[in-house]
């Protein structure tokens, strides 16, 4: 067997969510108080409202359509999110829509950078699995700029090939395509393909399109078609023995 081409997940994987949401709410408030004005406090209640609601809005989304292009959504989605957040805090957007863009991708870069979630073990686990020869990628529902800077903040970034991202492949994590795409683009033979994923109906879908499957977290797989770890510093143990 050739040594695989392994896609992680980000969060749940290699970063714990609880942890990031809590720091991704005081950056935003130390990036866009100075800026916009507004109580840094006022900023974090904002952000927790909108996030939400546009998460929300997202998943019910890709519920209904689970081939939507998600390159389409990401402009909205910044938008959306800077006004929402300036409507909530009561001060005033940029009135201009570039602008605007451009101050919610600055907020957002900021904020990626410099959170630090990583699960323990995990930044050492994908530098060894690096160093052993593995080909390293992300498979997340996350947009790959807020890949790059949180992969850029761990200091992990260089030992991953490119990272998906569902805007890469024009396509939401919530069907085998997305997996199906993410393969073909990198040009990886689905049965080269090891996923990793905190949840199981990702590895479903991976595994329909072809790849092997682990499941990350505490609690076991319900199918038997899955391989698991606790945490992904386990990973090269499973599978290298």
């Amino acid at each position: 067997m050739r040594w695989p081409a392994i896609f992680l997940d980000d969060g749940g994987v290699m970063n714990d969510n609880a942890r990031r949401a809590a720091q991704w709410r005081r950056l935003v408030a130390e990036f866009l108080a100075p800026r916009l004005g507004g109580a840094p406090a006022a900023w974090e209640r904002a952000n927790h409202v909108v996030a939400h609601r546009i998460w929300n809005s997202s998943r019910e989304a890709m519920r209904r359509d689970p081939d939507l292009d998600a390159a389409l959504n990401r402009e909205a989605e910044l938008l959306q999110w800077l006004g929402g957040m300036c409507d909530e805090v009561g001060v005033r957007a940029p009135s201009d829509r570039e602008a605007c863009l451009e101050l919610a991708a600055a907020a957002s870069a900021y904020v990626t950078r410099r959170v630090r979630a990583a699960y323990p073990g995990a930044v050492e686990a994908i530098r060894t699995l690096r160093a052993a020869g593995f080909s390293l990628y992300t498979a997340s529902g996350e947009h790959s700029a807020d890949l790059e800077g949180y992969l850029e903040g761990m200091g992990v970034r260089r030992c991953f090939a490119t990272l998906y991202g569902p805007d890469l492949v024009r396509c939401a994590k919530a069907s085998p395509r997305y997996y199906i795409s993410i393969f073909a683009h990198a040009g990886v033979a689905p049965e080269d393909a090891l996923v990793v994923d905190d949840g199981e109906e990702a590895l479903d879908w991976a595994a329909t399109a072809g790849a092997r499957t682990v499941l990350c977290g505490p609690n076991p797989p319900a199918s038997s078609g899955h391989g698991h770890v606790d945490q992904l510093a386990q990973l090269r143990e499973l599978i290298v023995g």
